[in-house]
């Protein structure tokens, strides 16, 4: 296996930072760990490494992927939950790098602003490794193509449908990569619900040179029409004040993926989602939003959800072969 590939020392920030050779590498070293993994073949690649997890925002993917990829790879994680840190409370995020960076040989970060982990990179003196951030969610986008690949049959030219809110860091890393990678991307909302323009403009210059394709509307039958992939998210992100949910289920239901709009899709289409998704009852607030406005799910049927088109644990599990693919090659 040849994980040598150019990416040794860099940090993974944003996709926007990458070839798309260097993304297709990373890919290609991610189905080769996956192959090995379910082999059971061992591939203790940073015997002896020690990795720094800081989570100020939690979550049940990220940090068992990472953890998991890291035992794989023979790395010692230390988590640091939103408690565990006094990064930007009593240090400052330069004077945390530093330190870090002295003790580390790299560092995760999920939270808030891109503006930290950007920070950290530039301090650390280590490869830094964003987990999420408001802006941009990397690793879940290598993870999603790898799904894709394995699903589809590649990248390039796959039309994939992202339903609802894409003005943050899921509907922008979709865009990115899409753009990166020759693939036909649309975003399917009321327009306030679109990327930012700027980012959009230079994921068009990107476009102009890989042939992909990208598209904003507002009607969803028409934009899923020969979709490979509808992707979806939850329509309130962590963080944001529980008053926009009402605002939310108003002005987002019409986008809800359902079983009539994947048969307008096609047979072809496949159903994503990041997860955790709201397609029941069985979670606190799936219940509490019943309660309050009467609806059984909401960014996507249950029914959808448990189909035969669902690859979303396909999908979550190449969470942990893709973040592993990313700390073998720059580690």
């Amino acid at each position: 296996m040849r994980t040598d590939i150019g990416l040794k020392g860099r940090s993974f920030l944003k996709l926007l930072d990458f070839t798309p050779d260097e993304i297709a590498s990373l890919l290609t070293l991610s189905a080769e760990l996956k192959a090995e993994k379910k082999a059971d073949i061992p591939h203790r690649l940073q015997t002896g490494k020690n990795i720094a997890l800081i989570f100020e925002k939690t979550s049940t993917r990220t940090r068992c992927a990472f953890e998991v990829a890291a035992s794989d790879l023979g790395v010692h994680p230390v988590y640091l939950d939103p408690s565990g840190s006094q990064i930007g409370k009593k240090e400052s995020i330069e004077d945390t790098a530093r330190v870090l960076g002295r003790m580390f040989d790299g560092i995760e970060y999920r939270g808030f602003g891109q503006e930290v982990v950007e920070t950290l990179a530039a301090n650390a003196g280590v490869p830094v490794w964003n987990g999420l951030t408001n802006e941009f969610h990397p690793t879940q986008i290598l993870a999603d193509f790898l799904t894709i690949q394995e699903h589809c049959g590649g990248l390039q030219g796959k039309k994939l449908v992202y339903m609802g809110d894409a003005r943050y860091n899921m509907g922008n890393s979709l865009m990115v990569g899409c753009a990166k990678m020759g693939m036909h991307f649309v975003a399917c909302a009321p327009g306030k619900y679109f990327p930012d323009g700027a980012l959009i403009r230079q994921c068009r210059e990107i476009a102009a040179e890989t042939g992909a394709e990208l598209e904003f509307l507002s009607d969803p039958m028409e934009a899923v029409a020969g979709a490979d992939v509808i992707y979806t998210d939850v329509w309130v992100s962590m963080g944001e004040p529980a008053e926009v949910w009402e605002e939310r289920i108003r002005e987002l239901s019409p986008y809800r993926v359902t079983a009539q709009l994947m048969e307008a899709a096609g047979p072809q289409c496949r159903f994503m989602h990041c997860l955790p998704s709201f397609h029941d009852l069985n979670t606190g607030i799936g219940k509490d939003i019943y309660e309050k406005f009467g609806i059984d799910c909401m960014e996507v049927t249950d029914e959808v959800f448990e189909s035969k088109a669902s690859i979303v644990f396909d999908e979550a599990e190449n969470r942990m072969h893709t973040i592993k693919a990313v700390m073998a090659a720059t580690l």
